[in-house]
């Protein structure tokens, strides 16, 4: 079963069309990259998977049913743009207030299992004001997680992080998936980080879907290649594509595919005098596919 399934979606705000029949796959326990750049519909198609604004047009299923099923919204949570805590009191009563605005029961227990999810159980005094950019940031995902939903949306909740604070939340977001059934919808434009914890993605742009992939997909579209600098890379490029069938020139580095090992393009140089200055095996990042991506017009 698909979480979100998505069909000809179609959004207006006025006379500028924020979604021109957007189509949506989000398959059930994934971690799903949601990439576009900023006003292609991303935070728009979130709003509306949240009911917090009504389509033109289209159709959104979750879990099978009609997005606006009561039985189905009560299961969604969301943080989008920053949690709405008050800043002069404790995390643990903000955490309160919450539970009691959705009438939880064992609220004591559930606030202490969502805490511990978000690594931040030993912070429940601290208030909301004290906190980091990165600690909010889960304070808003344990708010999101209250009442055991089967589906989170998050807007782009590691933006500002540092590299401790990203690690966390990777860590989080692979346990929330792993061990609480829950599937995850995340927009974030540092695809660095997606491309660490996402199982699948789909990248947006003027209001339509151009790909969806799985992260098996993505790495197959994403070859290791052999990347050389010399003194003189326009002779050694063109004598590797006298070997090799794939070779191009990149950022002052000639760059060889076709699974070729770096020893043998060496060697080959070598023999045609040409001495390497520097050698590297590298991978192309989902960064530079979503670039290459964009430069081609959105056409997969």
């Amino acid at each position: 079963m698909n979480a979100i399934e998505i069909k000809n979606l179609t959004k207006n705000y006025g006379e500028k069309q924020a979604l021109a029949g957007l189509n949506m796959t989000v398959p059930q326990g994934a971690i799903y990259g949601f990439i576009g750049e900023n006003g292609s519909g991303k935070s728009t198609t979130e709003k509306l998977v949240c009911g917090l604004i009504v389509p033109n047009g289209g159709e959104i299923k979750l879990f099978g049913k009609d997005y606006k099923d009561q039985e189905v919204r009560a299961h969604i949570g969301v943080l989008i743009e920053s949690p709405g805590c008050y800043p002069n009191i404790s995390v643990w009563d903000n955490m309160k207030l919450q539970a009691a605005n959705l009438g939880l029961k064992n609220e004591d227990e559930e606030i202490r299992k969502v805490l511990k999810i978000v690594r931040m159980e030993g912070s429940a005094s601290n208030k909301f004001k004290n906190c980091s950019l990165g600690m909010k940031q889960r304070i808003g995902i344990a708010f999101a997680l209250l009442g055991n939903p089967n589906l989170l949306i998050l807007d782009e909740p590691i933006n500002g992080l540092d590299a401790d604070g990203m690690r966390i939340m990777r860590e989080v977001l692979k346990d929330i998936t792993k061990n609480y059934n829950c599937t995850v919808l995340i927009s974030s434009h540092i695809l660095g980080e997606l491309e660490k914890i996402a199982t699948h993605y789909g990248i947006i742009r003027g209001g339509k879907m151009i790909k969806e992939m799985t992260a098996e997909e993505l790495e197959k579209d994403c070859p290791t290649y052999v990347a050389i600098k010399t003194k003189d890379n326009a002779k050694a490029k063109s004598l590797l594509e006298k070997n090799y069938k794939r070779v191009s020139e990149e950022n002052e580095y000639i760059r060889v595919y076709d699974s070729a090992r770096a020893e043998d393009v060496v060697s080959f140089l070598y023999q045609h005098n040409i001495l390497p200055i520097e050698v590297k095996t590298a991978k192309i990042s989902l960064e530079e596919y979503y670039i290459n991506l964009m430069n081609k017009g959105g056409k997969a």
